[in-house]
């Protein structure tokens, strides 16, 4: 009996022993990316526009997982409702530029859509058109994603954030609308699923931070430092597009254009540009990410 109970005693003492040397679970991607954007305003993060698309088809799982790979803080996507109510990942309202097909998203069924391969360069490819469950799948603890919701019904809305609980994905959703006042609908939806408001000028602005504090407001190139400076105030992040001019003015020059967007909006930490690895390792230059 003693000696029994003097083994058992032993073996508790090397389980407890290995337990303690046990060193913690390494965090996830997404734990980091989430910490700077929730506790470093100072910091800059990076979005890349219809996912890192250089050299993949955009909107596609390869472009996803390139945005990946480059260590890109958001991955922005559009979402669209097929035929049979299956939201899949499309920008335009029509299939055309992107496989060279005819018709609406909403015309074929999810199925249908398999059949085309998605074209870059013109080119076909073996990417096809992904569903949003595959892309938030995909994502999941590995980079923030920024949900263009083009589908605009309440229907696609309620299929969307039923998506984003199923997977376990809401902590690293951005729901991006064009109109705040969507908001009211989507918060009855989840209160957990982060939304970022478009604000079109300093009314709106004004409605939306009296509305709620929202993760981030996105603005465009007509804001005041003044504007921007009280979305920061209000304990939000302000989100900015480098997408057309300064994005072309980097593709001719490097750091030409991004230089010229902080110049001219210092109170913007989070930008959406067509090139992501190139702002990625600018921004590490000037010490503005980490």
């Amino acid at each position: 009996m003693k000696r029994s109970l003097f083994i058992a005693l032993i073996f508790c003492s090397i389980r407890g022993t290995l337990q303690a040397q046990t060193p913690p679970p390494l965090p996830e991607k997404i734990d980091l990316i989430l910490e700077d954007f929730t506790q470093h305003p100072e910091r800059i993060l990076v979005t890349a526009h219809r996912l890192a698309h250089t050299n993949y088809p955009e909107n596609s799982l390869g472009a996803l997982q390139e945005a990946i790979r480059q260590g890109i803080d958001i991955a922005e996507l559009d979402i669209r409702l097929t035929k049979d109510s299956v939201l899949v990942l499309m920008h335009d309202k029509t299939i055309t530029r992107t496989t060279g097909r005819k018709g609406n998203v909403s015309s074929y069924t999810y199925a249908e859509l398999q059949q085309f391969p998605l074209l870059h360069n013109g080119q076909p490819t073996t990417e096809r058109i992904p569903s949003f469950k595959d892309a938030l799948l995909l994502a999941k603890g590995q980079i923030m994603i920024d949900v263009d919701f083009k589908a605009d019904s309440e229907e696609a809305a309620r299929i969307a954030y039923e998506l984003i609980r199923s997977t376990g994905t809401t902590r690293q959703v951005l729901f991006f609308i064009y109109d705040y006042k969507n908001a009211t609908f989507l918060r009855r939806l989840d209160k957990q699923v982060p939304i970022m408001p478009r604000a079109h000028d300093a009314t709106e602005t004004a409605a939306i931070l009296k509305m709620d504090k929202f993760p981030v407001v996105h603005v465009d190139e007509s804001f005041t430092d003044s504007l921007m400076n009280n979305i920061r105030k209000a304990g939000s992040r302000v989100w900015i597009n480098a997408l057309g001019d300064f994005d072309a003015m980097e593709r001719v020059a490097e750091n030409t254009g991004f230089d010229l967007l902080l110049s001219k909006y210092k109170y913007a930490n989070v930008i959406q540009t067509d090139l992501p690895e190139m702002l990625l390792r600018y921004l590490r230059k000037k010490g503005l990410h980490q």
